[in-house]
């Protein structure tokens, strides 16, 4: 058997977006989620909760509200416009950029084998940089000749 709704959500004329949890959860427990989610107790009605703020993306903000009680687990009970499940628009389609099939082929380059580390090359990479030839000439050093006042070694 299905438990009931834990909490409800809907629009109030006089009080906007509202909210109250209902009997099936403990009284501290509902009004500690609600308060979470930023919604205030109506001290003239103890069991119903409004929105804070409701001009401040108010119908968004609710909407949020539910899918995170829902994703703790909670059943939750909506009008409609504030049921992001029922309410949302189909998803829109997806155009192709190719990250998809590119993080595919990484993947699979990634987990197949490689012989690379088990001998070691031959012959140097095309991309090596080539060793320069040793000089024709030798450099000269001019050592002087130190004077009696430095230090002996």
């Amino acid at each position: 058997m299905q438990p009931g709704p834990h909490f409800a959500f809907g629009d109030h004329d006089t009080h906007g977006f509202v909210a109250s949890f209902t009997a099936s959860l403990p009284p501290h427990l509902g009004h500690w989620f609600l308060e979470r989610e930023q919604f205030e107790p109506i001290p003239e009605e103890p069991s119903l909760y409004r929105l804070s703020e409701p001009e401040r993306d108010g119908a968004r903000r609710t909407r949020q509200a539910v899918h995170d009680l829902r994703r703790q687990g909670y059943t939750v009970q909506a009008d409609i416009p504030l049921d992001l499940a029922l309410s949302a628009s189909p998803p829109r389609p997806v155009r192709p950029n190719g990250l998809q099939e590119r993080r595919s082929r990484l993947a699979q380059a990634a987990a197949a084998r490689t012989t690379q580390r088990s001998t070691p090359p031959t012959t140097s990479p095309p991309s090596a940089r080539p060793i320069p030839p040793k000089p024709t000439y030798a450099p000269t050093v001019h050592l002087t000749a130190a004077s009696g006042g430095g230090r002996s070694r």
